[in-house]
């Protein structure tokens, strides 16, 4: 009996003394790590001292220490930096797609700010504002010298308050003044048409406003077309969209999809992985969807385009995306409303491929046409039919009404293919949702 008790203590101190071989060194490369942050944090401090005190000029502290935090920072990946206040608030007022202002789409001309086009219903539109106009003072201040940022950030202001915009029009001899009340305006994220009968939703970018947009337009073109069963297809065009909120990725995905992962999110430990489902109900009621994507399709973008490609709810038109595939946090740093902006997780398509630096290949290869200055009617003109020979046979097996439905379709064929001259991704999607809808009538 003793000995046994001894051998199990033996066993016991035997194992004290192997637990510490292998503990005794993690201990001491912990703190050899350790040691080694904060040398490197006193080097740090110590270079900000010599610089303080010995640059050639005075330094802005405050300036060089911003200046550090963002190098830190960018060293990381692209996507992660530093927001100094004014950057963290303007970011904020991208992401809400609303800000207080006047409502015009401006350029930089002459170095002078030139209107590109007033928004409708807008303080700017109610004002005269018309495009070709050129800026030249706000509220007394000259434009000239000014970047456009700059230029921007003065005519925006709260809501209510008044500005008072030097104009230079073409048409009148000498500047005049324009007295105008700022008011919330709202970024639209996306713009509806129909074309024939598919409608078009051009989604330009990801803000707190694009699936509400989303759901409105595509709504009211349904209406205007007469109901679902004149629409054959959906063509969302994501092209040059660099993406934007992960929410409403998920929730435009969503707008398509009846259930299934759309995306799913893992972080740096096991425990941030995050998956986003779809809920039931599909605005379009399963209609056919054509995604169209460029190498401009980035970040929310490719989430909706990889969740609907892998799904087999879309057909991927255009050229290779972008390839960002992974996710930033923004988290506020300070109370003078500093932030930075840091890359948290990468996120993964349903069927669980990443895309970064690959992006989200189109299951149909087609890259923009250039424009040529040639007629484009040129090739169209040397082509004969059958219909233009002289004395050719009539066709009598088609009533009036079958005819006349016949020509209507040809020239809704025509329209698009004069579209290719100008956007030949768009027509070629349209050319898709034709042919997917023949195929489901058969």
């Amino acid at each position: 009996m003793n000995r046994f008790i001894l051998v199990a203590l033996a066993g016991v101190i035997s194992g004290a003394l192997i637990t510490t071989q292998f503990t005794e060194p993690l201990i001491a490369q912990e703190t050899k790590r350790v040691k080694s942050t904060y040398e490197n944090l006193d080097l740090f401090g110590d270079i900000f001292e010599r610089i303080r005190s010995s640059y050639v000029e005075e330094i802005d502290e405050e300036k060089l220490i911003e200046s550090a935090i963002s190098g830190m920072l960018s060293s990381l990946d692209p996507h992660s930096s530093y927001m100094a206040p004014e950057d963290f608030s303007t970011m904020q007022v991208q992401t809400r797609g609303e800000f207080g202002g006047l409502g015009i789409e401006v350029t930089q001309e002459n170095g002078f700010i030139k209107v590109v086009s007033p928004i409708d219903d807008t303080p700017a539109a109610n004002a005269g504002i018309e495009a070709g106009d050129f800026i030249t003072k706000v509220d007394g201040e000259s434009t000239l010298g000014k970047t456009l940022d700059e230029a921007v950030d003065k005519m925006r202001g709260p809501v209510g308050s008044e500005i008072i915009i030097t104009v230079v029009r073409e048409s009148v001899d000498e500047p005049f003044d324009v007295s105008i009340i700022r008011d919330t305006i709202e970024i639209k994220a996306v713009k509806a048409r129909t074309e024939g009968k598919t409608i078009v939703l051009r989604v330009s970018s990801f803000t707190s406003k694009t699936y509400p947009n989303l759901k409105d337009s595509l709504e009211k073109e349904i209406k205007a077309a007469g109901g679902l069963e004149n629409v054959n297809g959906v063509v969302v065009d994501l092209r040059n969209n660099p993406g934007g909120l992960l929410n409403q990725a998920i929730r435009v995905s969503d707008a398509f999809l009846e259930s299934g992962e759309i995306v799913s999110t893992r972080g740096r430990a096991a425990g941030d992985a995050e998956r986003y489902n779809a809920t039931p109900g599909d605005l379009t009621n399963g209609k056919p969807v054509v995604v169209l994507i460029n190498g401009g399709s980035a970040s929310a973008s490719e989430i909706v385009a990889g969740a609907l490609q892998d799904h087999h709810r879309a057909i991927i038109v255009g050229t290779k995306s972008f390839g960002k595939g992974s996710v930033q946090t923004i988290i506020p740093l300070s109370s003078d409303g500093a932030a930075m902006r840091l890359t948290t997780a990468r996120y993964y398509t349903p069927s669980g491929r990443s895309i970064q630096s690959l992006g989200v290949s189109p299951d149909i290869l087609v890259k923009q046409r250039v424009r040529s200055d040639e007629d484009p009617e040129k090739d169209q003109n040397l082509q004969r039919f059958e219909a233009d020979l002289e004395n050719s046979l009539s066709n009598d097996s088609l009533t009036e009404d079958e005819r006349n439905f016949l020509e209507n379709e040809r020239k809704q064929q025509e329209e698009t293919a004069k579209m290719r001259n100008d956007d030949y991704q768009l027509s070629y999607a349209l050319d898709v949702l034709k042919g997917l809808a023949t195929l489901s009538q058969n």
